[in-house]
């Protein structure tokens, strides 16, 4: 519990910081620092693969979703079938890296680069497909800034792997029992129930 209310105090004064110190220099991370700030803290406080393999999975979702988004601006129409098809598209390529690296960077990781992504990005996207290259330049500086923040912030009371399970308690095996003396008893169950 103490963790949890360490890593608390210590997320909210990065992100208050993140927004004074963008205001101040004008950096426009305000409307992605809770967001970034947030997943970033998740990646590092999930107690899953070390934090290497947790950022590499989300930079590898995150990656996967800008491909989604270029490949939706390029060739795709900006129709319910175009969009399906894109979100489709970036979830393969999600399973696609987790499975190529044989659950090294894990799934969840991956996803949350996509989300993390698309959280920021599709209604800047949406206001104007054509614009897509600076516009999604310009929100994945900002938002990885940001995420970069809450990782830092968090990382410093958070596991680096996941706790081992205990190991199953080791049984004894019974000692044998005597096959004839099971067999009467069930022949003599047996016959009182018939009778």
């Amino acid at each position: 519990m103490r963790r949890t209310l360490v890593a608390g105090v210590i997320l909210a004064v990065a992100a208050v910081l993140m927004v004074w110190l963008s205001g101040a220099m004008d950096l426009e991370l305000e409307s992605v620092a809770l967001l970034g700030g947030a997943l970033g803290a998740v990646v590092a406080l999930v107690p899953d693969r070390t934090p290497l393999f947790r950022l590499l999975g989300f930079g590898a979702g995150f990656v996967a979703a800008w491909i989604g988004y270029g490949i939706r601006a390029q060739f795709l129409p900006d129709t319910t079938g175009g969009r399906a098809v894109a979100v489709g598209l970036v979830v393969l390529l999600c399973v696609g890296i987790t499975a190529a690296t044989v659950d090294r960077l894990p799934l969840w990781s991956t996803l949350l680069g996509t989300a993390a992504l698309a959280g920021a990005y599709e209604f800047t996207y949406a206001a104007a497909p054509p614009e897509f290259w600076s516009t999604s330049a310009t929100t994945a500086t900002t938002l990885l800034l940001s995420l970069a923040i809450g990782f830092l912030a968090a990382a410093f009371v958070a596991p680096t792997t996941r706790p081992e399970r205990s190991a199953p308690a080791h049984h004894e095996p019974e000692p044998d029992h005597d096959d004839d003396a099971t067999s009467a008893n069930l022949d003599d169950f047996m016959m009182e129930k018939s009778q």
